[in-house]
């Protein structure tokens, strides 16, 4: 599966942004799908993620309440809301999915076996 994100962007501080993640090549329903975001001179972390039917997300605790990821099957594509965003939350962010069947999506980066390339989220404060 190909996996193209955007919809990043510069918000000033208490500002909004939504991103896309177009899944191409294979059904996007096959997957476990998550955000994960890299910040300048920093690792890439998990953000988010979201069950293939979509019945079941997970955030880490600096996002909760703020962002909220989402899956249309029918477009083949995830999004990750992003509401009262902090200059913190300025990093690359990055789409990925994982074909494994898991009880619980993993929240490193290993498991994802497909990675968009990326959209860079600039929060000014």
């Amino acid at each position: 599966v190909q996996l193209q994100a955007s919809g990043g962007g510069l918000v000033q501080a208490g500002g909004s942004l939504r991103l896309s993640c177009a899944a191409s090549g294979r059904t996007a329903s096959g997957y476990i799908m998550a955000w994960f975001r890299q910040a300048p001179g920093k690792e890439r972390v998990f953000v988010a993620s979201i069950s293939r039917s979509g019945g079941s997300t997970n955030y880490i605790d600096s996002v909760k309440g703020r962002f909220t990821i989402s899956r249309d099957n029918a477009k083949n594509t995830v999004y990750l809301q992003m509401n009262s965003l902090k200059p913190e939350d300025t990093a690359v962010y990055y789409c990925a999915a994982d074909g494994v069947y898991r009880l619980v999506p993993a929240q490193i980066m290993a498991p994802y076996e497909y990675w968009g390339q990326g959209t860079q989220v600039t929060v000014s404060s």
